[in-house]
């Protein structure tokens, strides 16, 4: 018994053993070691858990890989994936605030060479200061594979590392398709006063390359530097682009002698992108890249012979919509342009009748969906037709005009909502695709230019049947639900953001599906079908936002200054105050004020009571006036006799501009006993 029970106890031994060599996933070995961009030895023992990134390129990295969770505190410039204000803000990229970061206790903190004293501060201490810098698109490929090391994520890391690569091996074949005779040259607008461009040896100046262009060759290096109007006028730029405050740079000189005379102004040919795209070689180095080479070469990447990749469905992943009369629902990826396109198909058992605010009430519909066109698609599709766009994706995801009814949209269909709101029997599902930074318009009071396919798109499947009448009053209920949610998230208007809220974007459209089952005549207000509707579009839209465009209600106050269109950087120019000798020590202390709950929160009251003011609801200021005053003692810690008028800016709202000023006095007087 006892030969017998070691030979079974060897028997299981062995099992154990094969488990954990075969199963059982590899450990990571630390330490890693490595040379930041400092010259710095750096070793990391363990996987990092309290990080403190001060560099947005760096945080677009860690969270791509899957390695968020370990970052505690961010800069107000940061988008990240996830849930938008999970993290702490400690101000702004070149003055971050030294308590806010200390208050976190980070192991590890991400900077640059410019963050001179958080470096003081925490360099001899047990936290581990890296600087990583990125001057080319290798440094970006390097710092990717390095984090991925640093957080135990080389695999992702490593496929990230590839599907960049990928997309810029593809922009690389289309653009040697272009003869060198017809190469465009490219010019990154930058800066304010003077005109600044990229250095030849900058990474932005690679991308230009890397998007077939020819850069300006000015025989100085660095980052940013002055282009010359002799340089300018010399170099004749056929394409101008830029981002964010460099629409002010185009504004002041673009209608000048020289500046204006070059092909890129004359033609029109100016276009500008979102700063995180333009100022980061990191995680989106070939979606930019591809961005910009369809924009410079528009007409040359429309037609077919310049087509790298075959046109049609590569992959799909299915969604669970369980309504009797839903056959399957899937969202597929295919490529059209050579450029990723995602489409989201739900095909019926039978034909269904619907309505569409983009073709109508229809007829013996199989199938509807809502099809998302990336980026780089957008100026060749600007060049279409509706019916020539829908025409050309009908053919790749191979469906008929005659039974699909389609929204067109802007909005990534990995984005979208599902919402679902049931009562006893009745349910019905809302599937939202949403994006508001580009095209949110307050109706009524903005104007109306153009038309192009939407950019809030709902879909709305009941699970019982609508009559006509029942369909089409579901557009208002849906509708006014869209606007309920945008209006409770202060959803800015893109044209006039200082002065209103949106009430939707310009190019919203909507699909309710008609549905089986027990008929149904009525969906307003005050019925149950049109209170499931509305509940399910409000959260639906709240979802899509947050997922497209980062945004919830709960955002930090910076995002919604920077929704209105206020800049501290041009509050605290206009600013004459001897006390302080630079520029940047004043905008570090008002970011540093920002970010204390009592002041923040008083910025937020005053967004409110601004909006409220200007619709004529709210008229005496005389008990708002005296709070502001006292706001601007508590923070000079003294009593200010009368208030300077140092907000210059004359576009910015009353009530707002009351409470900015009243926060830079208090600083202006603080700064008078220093």
């Amino acid at each position: 018994m006892k030969k017998i029970f070691t030979i079974k106890s060897f028997r299981l031994l062995f099992i154990i053993l094969f488990i954990t060599l075969w199963v059982t996933p590899p450990a990571f070995s630390y330490p890693v070691e490595f040379t930041d961009s400092s010259g710095k030895s750096i070793t990391i023992d363990k996987k990092p858990e309290r990080v403190v990134s001060l560099v947005p390129s760096i945080t677009e990295i860690i969270f791509k890989i899957g390695a968020g969770d370990a970052v505690k505190a961010v800069t107000y410039h940061d988008n990240y994936p996830g849930e938008p204000g999970s993290k702490k803000i400690v101000g702004g990229f070149f003055s971050p605030s030294i308590g806010t970061i200390e208050a976190v206790q980070p192991g590890i903190i991400f900077l640059s060479r410019l963050h001179k004293k958080v470096m003081e501060k925490f360099g001899h201490e047990k936290c581990i200061i890296i600087d990583l810098g990125t001057d080319s698109i290798a440094d970006s490929y390097k710092n990717i594979r390095l984090i991925g090391s640093v957080f135990n994520k080389e695999k992702q890391a490593a496929k990230l590392i590839d599907e960049i690569k990928t997309q810029l091996r593809i922009i690389s074949e289309k653009v040697n398709r272009i003869p060198d005779s017809k190469r465009k040259r490219v010019l990154r607008l930058m800066g304010r006063d003077p005109v600044m461009t990229p250095g030849d040896d900058s990474f932005q100046n690679e991308m230009i390359r890397a998007a077939g262009g020819i850069p300006p060759v000015l025989n100085k290096n660095g980052n940013i530097v002055v282009i010359t109007k002799e340089d300018w006028m010399k170099f004749n730029p056929q394409v101008i682009y830029g981002c964010g405050g460099d629409r002010e740079t185009a504004k002041k000189f673009f209608n000048r002698p020289g500046w204006k005379d070059v092909d890129a102004v004359k033609n029109g040919n100016i276009f500008y992108f979102p700063c995180d795209l333009t100022c980061r070689a990191a995680t989106h180095t070939g979606y930019f890249v591809s961005w910009l080479a369809s924009r410079i070469y528009t007409d040359e990447f429309s037609k077919k012979e310049n087509q790298v990749l075959e046109e049609k469905i590569f992959k799909s992943r299915s969604l669970d919509l369980d309504f009797d009369y839903i056959k399957d629902t899937r969202i597929s990826y295919s490529h059209i342009y050579d450029f990723l396109n995602k489409t989201l198909i739900i095909n019926f058992k039978k034909p269904m009748s619907l309505v569409s605010t983009l073709e109508g009430e229809r007829n013996g519909i199989k199938s509807v969906g809502n099809h998302y066109s990336s980026p780089p698609c957008w100026g060749i599709n600007h060049k279409l037709s509706l019916n020539n766009i829908r025409k050309r994706v009908y053919q790749v995801i191979d469906k008929s005009e005659d039974t699909a009814s389609f929204l067109f949209t802007g909005a990534d269909m990995d984005n979208m909502a599902i919402k679902r709101e049931k009562f006893r029997d009745m349910e019905v599902c809302a599937l939202v695709t949403a994006g508001v930074k580009a095209n949110a318009v307050r109706m009524s009071k903005d104007d109306g230019n153009y038309y192009e396919p939407g950019t809030i798109n709902i879909i709305i499947l009941p699970n019982m049947k609508l009559t006509s009448r029942a369909m089409t009053r579901a557009i208002i209920s849906a509708t006014e639900a869209k606007t309920a949610a945008l209006m409770d998230m202060d959803i800015r208007s893109s044209y006039s953001s200082k002065l209103h809220r949106a009430t939707g974007t310009g190019t919203d459209n909507m699909i309710v599906v008609q549905g089986e089952g027990m008929l149904i005549d009525s969906s307003g207000g005050h019925t149950k079908m049109g209170e499931l509707i509305s509940k399910a579009v409000y959260q639906g839209v709240r979802e899509a936002i947050c997922k497209q465009n980062n945004i919830t209600a709960s955002r930090n106050i910076f995002q919604r200054l920077k929704e209105r269109k206020v800049s501290i950087y041009e509050l605290v120019s206009s600013v004459k105050c001897d006390c302080v000798p630079q520029k940047s020590i004043f905008i570090g202390a008002l970011e540093e004020i920002l970010l204390d709950q009592r002041y923040s929160g008083f910025v937020e009251s005053a967004l409110a009571l601004s909006d409220d003011y200007e619709k004529g609801l709210l008229k005496d200021l005389t008990c708002y006036n005296i709070w502001c005053k006292e706001i601007a003692e508590n923070i000079a810690g003294k009593q200010i006799d009368e208030l300077k008028n140092l907000v210059k800016a004359n576009n910015i709202p009353v009530v707002l501009k009351t409470a900015l000023n009243s926060l830079l006095n208090g600083i202006y007087f603080r700064c008078q006993d220093r």
